[in-house]
């Protein structure tokens, strides 16, 4: 099967794309000069001979009026006729009509029999009119102006034939760093370069590209490997954990270790369903299954983020300059987002979280504020990573997976927001939100 032709186009190489591209662009250039002038070579020849005919008509002219014989002009033959086109110099008559006579008088050229013919008339001494004319024969014109455009497209065809053969080797010498540097792409070791060319030109631009695209993906593949191994290790443990308690449950049937058994179980199944749940919206967001954005409220939102707090959370107030402040986002995002920064706060703070709205033109940002221990300097690039926790242990009993906080700098940033962590003024930890604003509804 065959295919189409624009299939069997893009499956052709570069180097065969661009030599036929020039050669067909070499020949229609080349094809039409070739017409052109094969339309203009009648014209030129014609103007050719014409400008003879008025070189040997001017003497003549003159000799006449003057009464002096005429001198040959080979290979124009001039003749003197009267008005009415007889031979006036004892010649035989010239094969001209009386139209063509006609023609001559009013100083118009005339092409009769195989010869071109013009004409002027002037006065003899004795006051008479003569028609002086002078001709010049055209035999083979006709075959010079139908060779001479054959010739032009053989030439056109070997012009398009030498220009492919050029684009041809241009072509290949130009591409062959292209073959050398993919040659030494399929060699790259993992972890290794490509060498920069030592010209600045665009093989180096093209190196230093790959080597970025090079790092780019070792990164992400790190990324991988560290989030599959942690995800796999935070996926042991409540597995195990709940494992044990079942078997503890089955091989003692004591009623009430059993019920406490079960309570355990509940527990950890539901730290192992938000953990998972976790890591299915973090797997969306990598997909990029980014719902539409709309203008979402965000002043109602906190404070129903608020009301949504268990009971015996600490102390937590809103706080907003404004009314209303729209965000460009989607509404559950707005909702993940403020819901895993309150339950954050909650984890650690010793009796107050307050929760600050700030709207500008163009900005609308969440500011979460804690009394809690904070965090460290050192640790507050990491705790938007996935499965980074600045105290494991304390973590663990509080019940976090690690996830929340990622979720929140991956949903953001993913709407073009920032998401920063800092220090209190109470002490504890600073996390401002920052998305864009939206118009009002």
């Amino acid at each position: 099967m065959t295919g189409s032709p624009s299939s069997w186009w893009s499956r052709r190489s570069l180097q065969v794309r661009i030599t036929v591209l020039a050669a067909a662009i070499t020949l229609g250039c080349l094809l039409g000069l070739a017409a052109l002038a094969a339309n203009k070579l009648d014209p030129l020849l014609t103007d050719s001979v014409d400008k003879e005919l008025i070189a040997a008509l001017g003497p003549a002219t003159r000799a006449v009026s003057a009464g002096t014989p005429l001198t040959s002009a080979d290979p124009v033959s001039v003749r003197v006729l009267d008005i009415s086109g007889d031979p006036a110099d004892g010649q035989a008559r010239p094969k001209l009509s009386e139209h063509d006579v006609s023609q001559l008088k009013a100083g118009l050229p005339v092409q009769s029999d195989g010869s071109r013919w013009r004409g002027q008339v002037v006065s003899t001494p004795n006051g008479s009119q003569r028609l002086v004319v002078a001709g010049a024969g055209l035999v083979g014109f006709a075959a010079a102006v139908h060779y001479g455009g054959l010739w032009l497209v053989v030439v056109a065809l070997v012009g398009a034939l030498v220009a492919g053969l050029a684009t041809w080797l241009v072509v290949r010498l130009a591409l062959r760093p292209v073959a050398r540097m993919r040659g030494l792409v399929r060699a790259l070791p993992p972890g290794s370069r490509l060498p920069l060319p030592t010209s600045h030109d665009e093989m180096r631009a093209l190196a230093e590209e790959f080597n970025a695209l090079l790092e780019r993906q070792e990164e992400v593949s790190q990324r991988l490997r560290r989030f599959t191994g942690d995800a796999a290790h935070e996926l042991r443990s409540p597995v195990a954990s709940i494992r044990v308690q079942a078997e503890v449950a089955v091989t003692n049937p004591d009623p009430e270790l059993a019920q406490e058994t079960l309570s355990d179980i509940l527990e950890e199944s539901e730290r192992l369903s938000g953990l998972l749940d976790g890591l299915l919206a973090l797997a969306r967001s990598d997909a990029g299954e980014v719902p539409p954005a709309e203008p979402v409220e965000v002043v109602s939102e906190v404070r129903a983020a608020v009301r949504r707090l268990p009971p015996g959370t600490p102390d937590t107030r809103v706080s907003s300059a404004v009314a209303q402040a729209w965000a460009s986002a989607a509404h559950q995002e707005v909702e993940l987002v403020l819901d895993n920064l309150l339950r954050n706060a909650c984890r650690y703070a010793s009796g107050q979280i307050v929760v600050s709205v700030l709207a500008s033109r163009s900005k609308v940002r969440v500011v979460v504020d804690d009394d809690g221990p904070g965090i460290a300097p050192e640790h507050r690039s990491k705790v938007f990573d996935r499965f980074y926790r600045v105290s494991d242990d304390r973590a663990r009993s509080s019940g976090g997976t690690g996830l929340g906080l990622a979720m929140v700098a991956e949903t953001v940033r993913r709407r073009g927001g920032q998401v920063r962590v800092g220090e209190s003024p109470d002490g504890g930890a600073r996390f401002e939100v920052t998305w864009r604003a939206g118009a009002d509804r």
